[in-house]
């Protein structure tokens, strides 16, 4: 089990190149962004932890662009996963977006991962012509698409949202780019996971995730896939015994938010969180 951080990135916090070096100085193993392309005005999706149309935090509506903020990042640091939490891929076009990510990849030295949701804002989906009730299919079919494209000399992929013929697209990642997907933990999404990606992201104060783990575990060996899936856990503050827990429970990632106003105010968090983790 090793232990990340995820920013809340937007154009009133820290950029990505400023932080990203202060979590690997230290000693964390991983930095995550999200991804919004806007928040339309007028909604009427539900926010999973309000409730109803309001927002928890103005960031929502101010969120950096994930592939820009990787980039950034990828450019000052040498060491840690770079990655989202989480992104929308069915709101960009599959093939472009391969490509975005592999030459990320690319460029980054293999330090890209891909964590992805289905979509809680209708709303913003609606505007990317995303129907809400086919978008699991749709994710589906992008991630295999663009595993098609990473993988394949000349790759082709045939469904009902992508459809392109034999092709040629480099570069290549170095390494098999990992797909979680940050969800609520039940049974219907574990057999998704279990079919199309390798592991679960918790979702924002989904703390109590004991039972969880071991459903996805069964559902999991039930698949019949091999090993065991990446557990991503969002934790608020570090308590031993909960770590400890969840390390024998299968947990391979804990990460952490932080307060990101200013360099001195994130430095000094980062590291009172890294002596109380003993990185």
């Amino acid at each position: 089990m090793d232990f990340g951080i995820v920013q809340f990135t937007s154009d009133r916090g820290l950029r990505p190149h400023e932080l990203a070096p202060l979590i690997e100085e230290a000693g964390f193993d991983a930095y995550y962004v999200p991804e919004h392309s806007h928040i339309p005005t007028k909604r009427e999706a539900a926010h999973p932890r309000t409730g109803d149309e309001t927002l928890p935090d103005e960031r929502y509506t101010r969120t950096l662009d994930p592939w820009t903020s990787l980039a950034s990042a990828a450019a000052v640091t040498s060491r840690i996963e770079l990655s989202t939490a989480v992104a929308l891929p069915v709101q960009s076009d599959p093939l472009t977006l391969a490509k975005t990510i592999a030459t990320l990849d690319h460029l980054s030295g293999g330090r890209i991962a891909l964590g992805v949701g289905f979509g809680w804002n209708l709303d913003e989906l609606s505007d990317h012509h995303v129907p809400a009730g086919r978008r699991r299919t749709m994710l589906r079919e992008y991630l295999e698409a663009m595993r098609a494209l990473w993988t394949q000399d000349e790759a082709e992929y045939h469904g009902e949202f992508v459809e392109f013929g034999p092709s040629w697209a480099f570069p290549k990642p170095s390494r098999r780019i990992d797909v979680t997907v940050g969800a609520a933990g039940n049974e219907k999404n574990f057999k998704w996971i279990s079919r199309s990606a390798d592991g679960w992201i918790t979702t924002p104060g989904e703390t109590d995730i004991d039972d969880s783990i071991r459903l996805l575990h069964r559902i999991w060996a039930d698949a019949g896939r091999d090993g065991q899936p990446q557990v991503v856990a969002l934790d608020m503050r570090p308590d031993a015994d909960r770590l400890a827990r969840w390390r024998d429970l299968g947990v391979t990632r804990v990460l952490y938010g932080l307060p990101d106003k200013d360099t001195d105010t994130a430095r000094a968090y980062l590291q009172k969180l890294a002596g109380k983790l003993a990185l």
